[in-house]
């Protein structure tokens, strides 16, 4: 088949191929992809035009890509059935670490010098390379990496002091104790 052929071939027999796809899957999208590929393949296979026989071959191969489909599908839909998910209950205690810590982060930005701060949230949130985040400043790139140099090594340090209380103390006067740390250090 020519290009020409193959082009008057698709226009002719896509919708009727798309709806018999249709009427199997009742998936339009599933339909139209597997309707593509059976053009494709029909393309791919050099096949001669001889107008009723070629439509059927069509047919033939579009039954056959709908059942490779549906085939796969059970495959699929048998494995996440078989997976076994498992639930950990988390401990009122972990819930406790995980909120003091968070605290923390926030307060720890919040008391953070500007310049860093901005520098840390664009690179975390905004997931920007140092590169963007010095054309955005309109600032250099080694500014940059020492803001956030700075920014790191300022969590580093509340961190460490968080995880020695987090350990050794369970107590709302460990993140007191933080809380105080952090101004007298960070702030």
């Amino acid at each position: 088949m020519t290009e020409k052929e193959f082009k008057q071939f698709f226009d002719k027999n896509f919708e009727g191929l798309r709806s018999y796809l249709y009427y199997r899957s009742g998936n339009l999208e599933l339909a139209t992809d597997l309707a593509q590929d059976t053009l494709l393949e029909l393309w791919k296979k050099q096949t001669k035009n001889e107008g009723k026989k070629t439509i059927g071959f069509a047919y033939k191969i579009a039954n056959d890509l709908f059942i490779s489909r549906y085939r796969k599908s059970l495959v699929e839909a048998k494995y996440i059935n078989s997976l076994e998910f498992e639930f950990m209950e988390i401990s009122p205690e972990k819930v406790l670490e995980f909120k003091e810590l968070k605290e923390t982060y926030e307060q720890t930005l919040a008391e953070m010098d500007e310049r860093q701060r901005v520098v840390f949230l664009m690179s975390r949130l905004e997931g920007l390379k140092y590169r963007e985040i010095a054309e955005r400043l309109d600032i250099s790139v080694k500014t940059v990496e020492k803001r956030m140099t700075g920014a790191l090594f300022t969590f580093k340090e509340v961190l460490k002091v968080l995880y020695y209380f987090l350990v050794f103390s369970s107590s709302v006067e460990s993140l007191k104790l933080v809380g105080n740390y952090i101004k007298m250090h960070v702030g």
